[in-house]
């Protein structure tokens, strides 16, 4: 009886502890080559040409933690490379019921910055972002999501920008609202935007919705037969375009064209081929869209790579005479 009665007092005493876990992760990359982004070439320039390609490297080493109970659940990590700038915290998340709270500063939400390229001069007016990476500037956000519903909030802490989110899906029909502040951060003035979206499938085909309060909207129709999927879209500007996309096996190809583009002096053409069979993966991708870009967002760009024995052998080309060669490990 003793024993039994001490054992029910332990399983009471333990019951409202929480489990916690710990991991480590290390990454690191060998890398020949000279890749730029977006606008930019590898010197970090708006140029026309790339520059000659040298050697580069980076580490990367990660601690993760996670506990909770029936009723909270919370995860954090530290993060630290080759920067030299120390430990830095990656993002830091509570959550209880259908309800999270995450922090991580300047990576959080879709609010953005625009780069400037000079903002001292007359009539100087806030010009899109050249590098072709991620501007996220949300330090925080609240989400909730239970049965069909999701909302989030997401804030900036250095500004009043602000992000949020409402949608809704049931069975066929799925309907959003995006209400984005983007009037502080953003140099020159940003713009308050709402947007509105529904979605509906009927049988093979999916139809798409969205409209802002700037005047400007977007529909779509995809249809999917079998491994094929073809989609017809088109916007305010009158552009409408006519995409194809096809599966057979280890292979994937896509093509896309656009018509009466306002964007550009012509009418984008887009093809992507892409072919992953075992450690082995090749992929080729054009968009005339792209010319004089630069790294991944070049108008031609073709890529390989091979994994073996742990290690990631890559390669890959674009028609901006850039060539770029890595190894990369995960421990």
């Amino acid at each position: 009886m003793k024993k039994v009665l001490l054992t029910s007092t332990a399983l009471v005493m333990t019951a409202g502890v929480a489990a916690a876990e710990m991991s480590m992760s290390a990454s690191a990359e060998l890398t020949y080559g000279n890749f730029g982004t977006g606008s930019v070439n590898a010197d970090g320039a708006l140029a026309t040409d790339a520059p000659d390609a040298s050697f580069s490297s980076t580490a990367d080493l990660t601690v993760s933690g996670s506990g909770g109970g029936g009723s909270l659940s919370y995860s954090a990590s530290l993060e630290i490379d080759e920067g030299g700038d120390g430990l830095d915290m990656g993002p830091l998340s509570i959550s209880s019921g259908g309800l999270t709270f995450t922090y991580d500063e300047n990576a959080v939400g879709g609010i953005k910055t625009t780069n400037v390229t000079d903002m001292s001069a007359a009539g100087a007016v806030a010009a899109a972002d050249d590098d072709g990476e991620d501007n996220t500037h949300g330090d925080y956000t609240v989400a909730y999501s239970a049965g069909g519903i999701s909302a989030s909030y997401t804030v900036d802490n250095d500004t009043s920008d602000s992000e949020m989110t409402l949608s809704y899906a049931s069975g066929a029909l799925t309907v959003g609202l995006v209400m984005l502040d983007e009037t502080e951060n953003t140099p020159g003035g940003g713009a308050e935007k709402t947007t509105t979206s529904v979605g509906y499938v009927m049988g093979d085909a999916t139809v798409s919705l969205s409209a802002a309060d700037d005047d400007t909207w977007d529909a779509s129709v995809a249809y999917v037969s079998g491994s094929t999927t073809m989609t017809v879209a088109t916007d305010e500007t009158g552009m409408y375009s006519a995409g194809l996309s096809y599966a057979a096996g280890d292979m994937t190809f896509s093509a896309r064209q656009e018509f009466n583009n306002e964007a550009g002096t012509d009418d984008e053409t887009e093809f992507g081929l892409s072919y992953a069979a075992g450690d082995m993966t090749f992929g080729a991708t054009y968009d005339s869209g792209q010319a004089d870009h630069y790294g991944d967002e070049a108008q031609t760009v073709i890529n390989a790579s091979l994994a073996m024995d742990g290690a990631t052998l890559a390669a890959k080309a674009t028609d901006m005479d850039e060539v770029e060669v890595s190894i990369s490990f995960a421990f």
